[in-house]
């Protein structure tokens, strides 16, 4: 699944590079104007960023709580098993096996969820962010006329002409009130 959506990632960026060609090819290098911003670094220093980081942490400490509380009453379970193994006639020993697998995997399912779990409320978390910073981007982008708007965050374009493009981080800095 993650291999499918770096792929869809990959070819998102691809076919906003081709856009970005097309229309620059049409228009003219030299009507065409764009903004420019940096994701992570807007997202990054918004105050409600690191609210949502400390609930994540919050969250993610509790279930690594749990998991630890379990993982000790599987190895409590363990070690009473590998002390009584030899005086257990056969079936009770078999019974306390299963016993043990499942626990195990008991286990390793809820590591699973709580990881799904997390990345779930991470998500949950940052949109409302990143509503907050797209709406200010179209708005910017409508003001100041601009025929598109380029996140350059994570190689998608790794050269921008400042003289061709107006980098936006300074103003949406200004539209959500970031020091």
């Amino acid at each position: 699944m993650a291999q499918f959506l770096s792929f869809l990632n990959i070819m998102k960026k691809l076919f906003f590079l081709l856009v970005f060609f097309a229309t620059a090819t049409m228009a003219g290098a030299q009507s065409l104007r764009y903004g420019y911003f940096s994701l992570d670094s807007i997202f990054t220093a918004m105050p409600e960023y690191a609210v949502a980081q400390k609930n994540l942490s919050d969250l993610r400490a509790k279930y690594d709580e749990e998991m630890k509380r379990a993982e000790n009453e599987f190895n409590a379970k363990y070690e009473e098993f590998l002390e009584t193994q030899r005086d257990l006639i056969p079936s009770i020993l078999y019974k306390r096996q299963t016993e043990l697998q499942e626990i195990m995997e008991k286990n390793v399912a809820f590591k699973k969820e709580a990881a799904r779990l997390l990345e779930e409320a991470r998500k949950d978390a940052y949109a409302p962010l990143r509503a907050r910073i797209f709406e200010a981007v179209r708005r910017i982008g409508g003001e100041r006329g601009f025929a598109f708007v380029l996140n350059i965050d994570g190689d998608a374009c790794p050269y921008v002409d400042p003289a061709c493009g107006e980098n936006i981080n300074p103003l949406l800095r200004t539209a959500l009130n970031i020091q």
